[in-house]
């Protein structure tokens, strides 16, 4: 879904701002010396120390039995996918969400399951929303077996889900005899929104992916986290799915130092955010609410433009801005660790330089 921003150029620090995503931070020097240093094992044979430990820490924090180390956030949602259903049944799930526009179909490949989607304001699901789509056997039609949240929700703009209407949605659920998967991506974004711990923010779930690539700043991997025979069942269809790291300890070091170190700094990215959402809409053809940026992530209307997000994207690269188209007419921008509020200011003159405008001051 997102708008190619590829050219014959290589992305640096030095060249661009990047605002593409906040997949691109770079491992910082203590994470580099905590991989260099880092005890390893097989972790297949779950012999990997630092993986254990890593797991262990997660499953803490969230108060969970169990946690499971995974190469990326798709891996970890459609592993949970897996888990909780069976082949032929459909996943209830909001139309923009990850797991529907950008996971390669992979509940269907893998799981043999459907998406059942629904549009939601600001894309948060309600019990009242959910509760029309939910279906049970038929001669008919597929019965429902999961129900999928987003929380933050990526391409409703980094919005998030109050604890109390999760909590609702869960519980009305749970009623219904179904699962709930939490596709927390950024769940700690959405901690830092709402002043609340991750513990309490997804308690009621079933299962919880969270990103430590993302705006935690580690180099590569996710965790799942839920009770322990649901994670050693998982084990298995990681598996399955090549997600066998063997000595990936030196990953899981950088992890550790993600998920201690960096949700207290996600603060200042929404921050940055919100700065970048006030000074975008002073510049004519681009439309956002700065009200409805909660996170780090600031998805704008440039229908106004008269160009493409494909093409819009292309004219900033060549100012030396990268963001990425995330529909037609629309482009996102995302903060990061390694973007601070100097350069966002600077991307603003770009992007206001590039449309022939005068950035206002926000």
């Amino acid at each position: 879904m997102h708008a190619s921003s590829a050219s014959a150029d290589t992305p640096n620090s030095q060249q661009f701002i990047d605002l593409r995503s906040d997949t691109v931070t770079k491992p910082s020097p203590e994470m580099r010396r905590a991989m260099f240093e880092a005890e390893v094992g097989d972790d297949v044979y779950a012999e990997d120390p630092t993986i254990n430990k890593l797991e262990a820490r997660a499953a803490e924090i969230f108060g969970r039995e169990a946690a499971l180390f995974v190469p990326s956030g798709t891996m970890g949602n459609q592993i949970a996918i897996k888990l909780h259903t069976t082949h032929g049944q459909e996943v209830v799930c909001e139309e923009r969400s990850h797991v529907f526009n950008s996971e390669m179909a992979m509940m269907a490949h893998f799981s043999g399951v459907v998406p059942r989607t629904l549009w939601a304001q600001d894309g948060i699901l309600t019990w009242e929303l959910v509760k029309a789509k939910l279906r049970r056997r038929s001669y008919n039609h597929a019965k429902t077996g999961l129900v999928c949240v987003e929380n933050s929700h990526n391409f409703a703009g980094g919005t998030v889900t109050p604890v109390e209407i999760f909590a609702d949605l869960c519980d009305h659920v749970h009623d219904a005899g179904l699962p709930v998967h939490l596709d927390g991506a950024r769940v700690f974004n959405a901690s830092v929104a709402l002043a609340a711990p991750v513990a309490k923010l997804t308690g009621k779930a079933d299962t919880v992916m969270f990103c430590l690539s993302k705006g935690l700043g580690a180099p590569v991997g996710s965790l799942l986290v839920g009770k322990a025979a649901v994670i050693d069942h998982g084990r298995l269809y990681r598996k399955a799915l090549g997600g066998g790291m063997r000595q990936a300890g030196i990953l899981a070091a950088a992890g550790l130092i993600a998920l201690e170190r960096n949700p207290s700094k996600l603060a200042n990215d929404h921050g940055n955010a919100k700065f970048l959402a006030q000074a975008l809409a002073q510049i004519p053809g681009f439309k956002i609410n700065p009200e409805k940026v909660q996170t780090n992530i600031v998805i704008c209307d440039i229908a106004a433009t008269g160009m493409t997000s494909c093409e819009l994207s292309t004219l900033l690269r060549k100012h030396g801005v990268l963001a990425d188209g995330v529909g037609p007419d629309q482009l996102r921008f995302v903060t990061h660790l390694d973007v601070d509020r100097q350069q966002c200011e600077r991307a603003v003159e770009m992007v206001a330089s590039a449309l022939g405008a005068k950035p206002t001051p926000a």
